[in-house]
């Protein structure tokens, strides 16, 4: 598991590209996405960014995308924010260029299998990771393995209707602009001098927040979930509000033995991404050898 993978982030606005190595980023870049461009034009700004990264040898490519992925194939659909790409068979398409493996997930998925392998999540048959920026992400470890469902879009809680709007409305950054036309970030920054109405805002975010975690727990009953993206950083102020929903919970055994706690890992993206390639070595499954590799 020691050998270099090459870790992949690509998002609407940038694209970043990590050598990983030893569990360690030793090297990385980011450039802009071009997303106005055309199918073709972005795929191939995608092979000079690898190229420039010098003359490495991968075991592999990992990518996280923000859209539907056919992880056997290796197809993206949807972009998020990537008008042009609408289907794109970029598995195909960058392993015959490099002639090494390509593995490809939704970015959701992407950080509960980096949380899972190089984070807190190592030790937990069964884990949730919860992204909470600009939306609202979920990804799901069951049985040590990504269940990742079709097109890589299970755990997409953040659409499930909730207080007449979604969760994702709810649970995300765009709880502090709808709800209050303020900017999260300057309501933790607010919150972190004491204002009493950021952290008012911020212990009803958490109440939200909670809400949506009854509803992991009626369906999934992890055994820890682990929060990441911008939001995640305001856990201290959150999390009373967040306990106080959950504490009506009817499973009390659940609730007793579960653990949630902020992700503490830089580079998450990246390191996930290279996750992917990690979970199909030998070691990685000899080590977990009851279970299956975690993707096809």
């Amino acid at each position: 598991m020691d050998k270099k993978i090459l870790g992949v982030d690509i998002g609407g606005t940038k694209i970043q590209l990590g050598i990983v190595e030893d569990s360690k980023i030793i090297k990385e870049i980011k450039f802009p996405t071009l997303s106005g461009a055309s199918k073709e034009d972005i795929i191939q700004n995608l092979i000079r960014g690898i190229e420039s990264l010098g003359n490495e040898s991968f075991q592999g490519i990992g990518i996280g995308v923000p859209g539907l992925v056919d992880e056997n194939n290796g197809i993206v659909y949807d972009l998020l924010n990537i008008s042009s790409w609408k289907e794109v068979h970029l598995k195909k398409q960058l392993e015959e260029h490099f002639h090494i493996p390509v593995r490809i997930t939704n970015d959701a998925n992407v950080f509960a299998i980096g949380e899972k392998i190089f984070g807190k999540g190592s030790n937990y048959k069964n884990l949730i990771g919860i992204t909470m920026g600009t939306g609202f992400g979920t990804g799901i470890i069951a049985n040590h393995r990504l269940y990742s469902g079709s097109f890589s879009s299970a755990g997409e809680l953040g659409s499930i209707p909730y207080l007449g709007k979604t969760i994702e409305d709810y649970c995300s950054g765009k709880f502090f602009k709808n709800q209050y036309g303020l900017k999260g970030a300057n309501v933790f920054k607010d919150a972190e001098k004491g204002e009493k109405y950021a952290l008012k805002i911020l212990e009803e975010f958490g109440e939200h927040l909670g809400n949506a975690i009854n509803h992991i727990l009626y369906i999934l009953s992890p055994e820890a979930i682990l929060l990441g993206g911008s939001v995640s950083k305001s856990f201290k102020f959150f999390e009373a509000g967040m306990l106080h929903a959950i504490k009506d919970f009817p499973f009390k055994r659940v609730t007793d033995q579960l653990v949630i706690e902020p992700s503490d890992m830089e580079n998450i993206s990246i390191l996930g991404a290279a996750a992917l390639i990690i979970s199909e070595s030998k070691e990685y499954n000899t080590n977990n050898s009851n279970q299956n590799p975690i993707l096809p």
